[in-house]
């Protein structure tokens, strides 16, 4: 893992709804030094914004589910005077995005947003877009809003101008696409930030966002040379779930591990509860947030398993999900084989065997248990553990005993036993043979 990147920190939130902080490393405009904040996840619903109670009910969810900031669709007048009415009711920042008249990015401002996105393909206009930056920096009584200039692969194309727009899609499908679009991208933000510099105005985050993997990789790295603003990560249009996960992961993660991201949202064309679920695990599983809840670990396909083994580890995700709030690492495993090593510092630990389940807690064996039962057991002892971890009994990952593998045939404690017999036996049939 590369350090993270230093950068300017900016602050969006309010005193009722809390603050997120994003990026830092470099001193703010006071010349005060800044500490870089944990990598933030952010997602967008999914509803229409005019719809209170509906869009209400989903920011609620998602960021009951790990959200740090939910964005909004803002494209007509009746969302922007919803916020009025939203903002009040939800505890979570919220991100105005403005599609294409500069005029909802005034109405957002004034009804309480906590930060814009503007997009420089769609508002380009020099004039309204000064009129946004003194918007924002004039709200939040003067203590200003962050804007987020986000530079899409799609929406960077001219479209009014048609024989521009063909030289320009002539040239993206080009054999130098990622150059061609790099080009591009980065004269854009150039171009855009120039009006902000001008307007003394740097609360501002940089999202440069492709459909193509290793275009996104290319896009913010590159972007991270030249600029000293938080970067937002993402694939757009990355596709449903069991594709854009791939296609996320891959970019934000390689981006990450070099340092580079302050701020991430894994898009996906199902219900952004699932963007908000893996992002989180991708900061996770780098160490780049501090885990809440269950580290669940699980034997992959295998010809030994001699149990429902996905049907009882989905079970046991979702139950644990909603009861556990402790990061302790629970190994659900479907055989005696692999079970032990793999499982090895799990704090609760289940290895099947033959339609049965032994149970382990930090080691210990608990329980040995048939197959209908294993779940209700071990749900019990992860709940039991858990209250042990908060009373400050135990402490997670604090292995007692080295795991010894329960024995492979029979009632616990006469496997070993009845291999050894059946050796005895073989040993002594071709000794009377030979004989």
């Amino acid at each position: 893992m590369t350090p993270r990147r230093p950068t300017r920190q900016i602050t969006l939130g309010d005193d009722r709804v809390g603050f997120v902080k994003i990026g830092g490393g470099k001193p703010d405009r006071h010349g005060n030094p800044t500490t870089p904040a944990p990598v933030s996840v952010q997602t967008m619903t999914a509803g229409y914004t005019h719809d209170i109670d509906k869009c209400v009910a989903e920011i609620h969810k998602l960021a009951a589910g790990g959200a740090d900031v939910v964005r909004v669709a803002v494209p007509e007048k009746k969302d922007t005077d919803a916020l009025k009415h939203i903002i009040p009711q939800i505890k979570v920042p919220i991100v105005a995005d403005v599609h294409f008249h500069f005029q909802r990015a005034l109405d957002a401002v004034e009804s309480g947003v906590h930060k814009i996105r503007l997009n420089p393909g769609n508002i380009n206009d020099r004039a309204q877009v000064i009129e946004v930056i003194k918007a924002c920096k004039a709200a939040n009584g003067g203590k200003g809003i962050p804007i987020r200039v986000g530079v899409n692969e799609g929406s960077i194309i001219e479209r009014k101008d048609k024989q521009k727009r063909a030289k320009e899609l002539g040239a993206v499908f080009s054999d130098h696409k990622h150059g061609y679009m790099l080009a591009i991208m980065i004269a854009k933000l150039e171009e855009y930030l120039d009006i902000f510099y001008e307007q003394d105005f740097y609360d501002i985050g940089i999202s440069a966002k492709s459909m193509d993997a290793a275009l996104t990789i290319d896009a913010y790295t590159e972007i991270s040379k030249r600029f000293d603003h938080p970067l937002h990560l993402g694939v757009t249009h990355a596709g449903p779930k069991e594709t854009g996960t791939i296609r996320s992961v891959v970019a934000l993660g390689s981006l990450l591990t070099q340092g580079i991201g302050d701020t991430l949202r894994i898009s996906y064309a199902n219900d952004p509860i699932y963007e908000v679920q893996d992002g989180l695990e991708l900061l996770y599983c780098l160490g780049l947030r501090e885990r809440k809840g269950v580290d669940l670990i699980a034997c992959p396909t295998c010809g030994r398993i001699q149990v429902d083994l996905f049907t009882l580890v989905q079970d046991v995700r979702k139950q644990l999900a909603e009861k556990v709030t402790v990061p302790m690492k629970v190994a659900v495993m479907g055989c005696i084989v692999n079970g032990p090593g793999e499982a090895e510092g799990a704090d609760v630990a289940v290895f099947a065997g033959d339609r049965r389940g032994i149970i382990y807690v930090q080691g210990e064996k608990v329980a040995n248990v048939p197959e209908a039962e294993i779940l209700p057991r071990l749900l019990h002892e992860c709940l039991e553990f858990q209250g042990k971890v908060l009373r400050g009994e135990v402490k997670l990952g604090e292995k007692k005993v080295d795991i010894v593998p329960p024995d492979p045939i029979g009632e616990l404690g006469s496997g070993w036993e009845k291999i050894a017999a059946e050796k005895r036996t073989q040993t002594a049939t071709l000794t009377i043979g030979k004989s």
